[in-house]
């Protein structure tokens, strides 16, 4: 059986755990502490990150791009990006917002400070990182909802990896009972539909040792 190499906070590894489930493929996860800096670890991938995919024949891919990509064009069905250029287009802007720039301006400053500056032994959390996250992301959330006003889904009338890669992040900040959910009712029902699909349920099960989530984390109708 396939392999994923993930940590159970890390939002990218989230999201290979969803595509996996949106295409029906089993994976065994293996709880990867990147911290320890296993030369094993390493061996799969020298940067040291996660996720990474081992595939049963020893294929191994790193980075979650690379990952959803791989798994899309070996597993085409259900498609998780559209037909069209146009479409893919817009599919990777919004991967590319959330994997980057949200990381960037609230996983970071959220989940890194809270959480794993601890285990990467970085010192304690910053305060002013801390509000600086909780203020940048009733702005992402605001623009979660205007997409999710105007559209079916984030990216179109498609779900896609733009929805995936979207909730993954926010799932990690749930976690911590951070997301100021009121703020947006359109961003809450979006997050609410994604949250409701059976490749989101095994995320909801999720317990950090010490680290308990809030009790609407895995409620559907929170």
């Amino acid at each position: 059986m396939r392999t994923l190499h993930h940590l159970a906070l890390s939002a990218k590894s989230r999201k290979i755990r969803i595509v996996l489930g949106e295409k029906r493929l089993e994976a065994h996860l293996k709880a990867e502490q990147i911290w320890d800096r296993r030369p094993e670890f390493l061996a799969l991938n020298p940067a040291g990150e996660v996720p990474v995919l081992v595939e049963d024949d020893g294929t191994t891919i790193a980075h979650a791009t690379a990952i959803s990509e791989y798994l899309e064009e070996m597993h085409p069905s259900p498609a998780l990006m559209p037909p069209d250029p146009a479409g893919r287009a817009e599919v990777r802007r919004l991967v590319s917002w959330f994997d980057e720039k949200f990381e960037a301006e609230v996983t970071d400053l959220l989940v890194g400070e809270k959480v794993m500056k601890r285990f990467l032994g970085r010192g304690e959390p910053s305060s002013e990182a801390i509000r600086a996250g909780m203020s940048n992301i009733s702005i992402h959330l605001d623009y979660i909802g205007w997409l999710a006003e105007r559209r079916s889904w984030l990216a179109g009338e498609v779900f896609s990896l733009a929805d995936i890669t979207a909730a993954a992040h926010l799932s990690c900040v749930d976690y911590l009972g951070d997301v100021p959910w009121d703020r947006n009712p359109e961003a809450r029902t979006w997050y609410a539909r994604v949250k409701s699909r059976p490749s989101f349920r095994p995320l909801l099960a999720d317990h950090i040792t010490g680290l308990q989530p809030p009790k609407h984390y895995a409620d559907l109708d929170f």
